[in-house]
Order: structure tokens, then sequence, then C-alpha cells
């Protein structure tokens, strides 16, 4: 399934940045920013979102001071998507609006990452799991009175902290061997 059905009322996105990240291969980034066990650092990686050219400082310069943003991208080597998926952590098949695939019916996804600084034309970020060229189309603050809810039930994920402990999401599959190795 690669297109649910032609709309006339097309939405146009276009990136307002790039992810300049170490991650070159998707086998290499972690499943979610936090979840660095298996990386070949071990630790949350930096990035740089540089903007494209044309964007005017005025529209990020006021990021500054807060310590977490919220990345809006674009799943760009996602190639297609299914109704079901497995996920890391799932055991069998689940529904993909219930997990954050990156093959999805928009290949869009969200996440939030550590802001270190507001840069002349980019930003530096930490705890990114994103590849490097990935396209940025948006860029919202992270609130914590409003996007925090801790105490959120989290449907079948609930059910494998349950068995398997919480916070038991893997890190990458497999040791990373660089090309060059």
């Amino acid at each position: 399934m690669t297109a649910m059905h032609d709309t006339p009322n097309a939405i146009a996105c276009h990136p307002i940045a790039f992810v300049r990240s170490p991650y070159a291969r998707r086998i290499d980034a972690p499943h979610q920013s936090t979840v660095v066990a298996g990386t070949e650092t071990q630790a949350a990686a930096e990035a740089v979102i540089e903007f494209v050219e044309g964007l005017p400082a005025a529209a990020f310069r006021d990021l500054a001071g807060f310590e977490r943003i919220w990345l809006v991208f674009v799943f760009h080597r996602s190639e297609g998507w299914k109704a079901e998926v497995k996920p890391p952590r799932g055991g069998g098949k689940r529904s993909v609006l219930a997990t954050r695939s990156p093959h999805r019916p928009n290949a869009i996804g969200l996440s939030a990452v550590e802001l270190v600084a507001v840069e002349a034309h980019a930003l530096r970020v930490r705890g990114i799991d994103l590849l490097d060229g990935t396209p940025i189309l948006d860029i919202k603050p992270y609130v914590p009175y409003a996007d925090a809810f801790p105490a959120s039930r989290a449907g079948w994920i609930d059910a494998i902290d349950a068995t398997q402990g919480r916070h038991s999401a893997p890190g990458p599959r497999k040791p990373r061997a660089r090309p060059d190795d």
C-alpha cells in the first residue's frame, strides 16, 4: 500500500531545514531519541538543524532559552506503508498508527530533542534520532505544562512494560560496524 487515495485538496509542505546528523544509515540511529543503548557512542548524539536559505533568523531566534523543541519531519527514506507493522518491543503485529514506525500513510514524524544552542542560521541539538539529510517541516517549542502527561496510559506499551520492565525499549538491533572497518 503506497497511497490511500487521490484528493482534490492536496497539501503542500516544504522543508524549512535539514538535519546534519552522525547517522547515515537507518541501522545506526536509535529507535527513539532517548534510547541510546546499542548505539556506537552509547550517548545522546549531537546534530545541527540547518535552515534553508532565505528563512529569516527572526523565525527562530526566540527559541533561545527553551530546553527542548519538537521537530516535525519527513521520513524521507520510507518506502510505502502497511496497516500493521512489527515494532521492536511489541511481539506481534500492531496497527501502524499505534506505533512510531517510519513507514506511515504520510511518512511524517515527530521528535523531541534538547536544544543546545541557537546559532546564526542553525540550531545545535542533542538527542537526535534522525538520519543525516532528514527534511524538517516545522519546529515547535516543547512546553512542559502543555506537552507532558506522565500519568497517561500507553496502550499495548503498558502491557510490555508490565512484563519486561519500564523503559525496556531496545537500542539498535546489532552492533554497528563501519563500512571501512
